[in-house]
């Protein structure tokens, strides 16, 4: 008999709080409903066979030694696309597992036309399912931590924890890098959205790194406070507040990004900005920005819908929306 064990992650859009957030400020974030899934099935042996369809075409192999995690994982033929097995391997301290089949699936996370991998989530949503399916768990507190570890060794140390918080809780959220805190907020009824991919993949550890390397401007400071303000306007649930809360969170965005030399406004969201601006719709790019993803909102649907109609060819309409479910097993199946 074949025991399969499946747990899945959604993906998540940052909405507010980029940056700003490993200065200690909040960040608002929603779960979308890409998710990644993880499958486990037991093998004979001791080799472990890995794909990870979405990240590479390859099939990987490893074995753990005699004595588990500690002496490390040997691979035969991997590449970077599996060294999130490493990472989550290491936080769980995995010690004794018998071999399995592992299948590591992001298929959701690449755009259909180009090929490229959206800026959603999809290495901390891994990195969450994985966690689940090796603890056969779908708890937030046992969860959460290991899949911090985990994550942080896989970027490197670089990066706030937001994306494995929205992917393990689900729903949207407000996130403090302080004690790794969670707060869950409500949608507010009449706040529509629009999720738009610009079509350029952009990478957010190499961002960072940028941020790191130079001298911080005063702006990095008044960041860190807008991000304070709107996401108090989030906690409120008045949509006409939030949108307002944007013009100014946007200007300031904006002058952080020439301060910085970070491009964050590239690929096409500076002009996507100005022209919600003439909709009285309020845009923004998500997350690192220079590419991937942004958002627009507005309380009249018809008008989002004029300005996703307006979109270049190289944009799109992002079809993911937010999703309450985080983490979960997905199934147990038998055969």
């Amino acid at each position: 008999m074949t025991v399969a064990l499946a747990a899945s992650a959604p993906g998540k859009v940052i909405l507010s709080g980029e940056y700003a957030v490993l200065d200690g400020a909040p960040a608002i974030c929603m779960a979308v409903d890409r998710l990644a899934r993880v499958a486990l099935s037991p093998l004979a042996g001791d080799t472990f066979k890995v794909t990870a369809p979405g990240f590479s075409d390859k099939e990987a192999c490893f074995r753990l030694s005699a004595n588990g995690i500690r002496d490390g994982i040997q691979w035969n033929d991997a590449d970077d696309a599996f060294s999130v097995i490493d990472s989550v391997f290491r936080a769980a301290d995995v010690q004794k597992i018998a071999a399995q089949a592992i299948d590591l699936n992001t298929v959701e996370f690449v755009d259909a036309v180009s090929g490229a991998k959206m800026g959603i989530g999809s290495s901390a949503a891994l990195t969450v399912a994985l966690c689940s399916a090796l603890l056969n768990s779908a708890d937030a507190a046992a969860i959460q931590g290991i899949a911090l570890r985990a994550h942080a060794d896989l970027q490197g140390g670089v990066g706030s924890g937001t994306d494995i918080a929205c992917s393990v809780v689900g729903g949207l959220i407000e996130y403090r890098m302080e004690g790794s805190s969670v707060t869950r907020l409500v949608w507010p009824e009449n706040l529509s959205y629009r999720l738009i991919w610009t079509g350029a993949a952009v990478s957010t550890t190499d961002k960072l790194a940028k941020l790191d390397a130079g001298i911080s401007k005063p702006s990095r400071v008044r960041l860190a406070g807008a991000s304070e303000a709107i996401a108090a306007t989030w906690a409120s649930g008045d949509a006409q507040a939030i949108i307002g809360g944007y013009a100014d969170y946007s200007e300031v965005l904006h002058e952080f990004s020439v301060d910085h030399d970070l491009g964050i406004f590239d690929a096409g969201h500076s002009e996507l900005w100005h022209a919600a601006r003439e909709l009285d719709l309020i845009y923004k790019p998500c997350g690192a920005g220079g590419g991937d993803v942004g958002v627009v909102f507005g309380i009249d649907d018809p008008a989002l819908e004029e300005f996703v109609g307006k979109l270049t060819s190289d944009q799109a309409l992002l079809d993911a929306r937010l999703v309450e479910t985080g983490v979960r097993i997905e199934s147990l199946v038998t055969g």
